[in-house]
Order: C-alpha cells, then structure tokens, then sequence
C-alpha cells in the first residue's frame, strides 16, 4: 500500500512545480530561473533524479514519495511519461550516476560534502 503524496515543503520548490505543471511545462522549466533544466540528467531512456537537497541533513520530501510510489508521472517541459523509478543503491552505479549529474550541475559536488548522509538518487526506466 503506498502512502499519500506528500507536496513540496520549502515554499519556491512549491511555486516552481505549480508553475511547471499549470503552464503545461513551458514555464519553470529552469532551477531558479538559472537556465540549468529542472530535470539535470537523462539516461539512454530514463532520467537520473539525485534527492540532494542542496546538502541538507534530511532528504527532500519527494524521495520519500519515491520510495512509497515508485511509479510516477515525469513532466520534462512539454513531454510527460509513465516511468518507474529504482533508487539506486549500488556504490559504483550510485557514484558513476552522481557524477554525471556533478557534470551537468557541479553544486552537487558540493552538496555531498556537506552532508553526512548518502544522498539518493534514483533512474527511471518506461513503465
């Protein structure tokens, strides 16, 4: 039994998703407006989705919801598809991962360092 969805708790992450998702996916399709996507790494057909929560000691509240649903509904602008997604626990395809999303967004190197936990990240596969 999975549990409820559980929105965004830091007010800008919540106002960036309901832009995203009430604009059809042609706003808010940047991380604060940087010109970086919202979604930082696609992988051959899944996305890689890193819950860094910019090195913060607890993990985002949408991993959570991950973990409970892994089958999800992903906007990425104007395309949305049915994937499901793995969290990642292996340590070399974890950090093989991590790195490709150090490469497209280098906070995240960052991000590791300043937390003591492991910070999830999870690839999406078609449903």
């Amino acid at each position: 039994m999975s549990e409820a969805y559980l929105p965004p708790t830091i007010d800008w992450v919540a106002k960036q998703v309901e832009l995203y998702e009430g604009s059809g996916g042609t706003e808010g399709t940047t991380l604060l407006d940087t010109g970086l996507p919202c979604i930082l790494v696609k992988v051959d057909e899944g996305y890689v989705l890193i819950g860094s929560y910019g090195g913060a000691p607890k993990d985002p509240t949408w991993v959570a919801n991950l973990r409970a649903n892994p089958d999800i509904t992903l906007r990425d602008r104007t395309e949305v598809f049915e994937l499901r997604a793995r969290e990642i626990t292996d340590p070399s395809e974890r950090q093989r991962l991590y790195d490709a999303g150090i490469a497209v967004f280098p906070p995240y190197a960052d991000y590791a360092k300043k937390t003591d936990r492991v910070i999830p990240v999870f690839l999406t596969e078609p449903r």
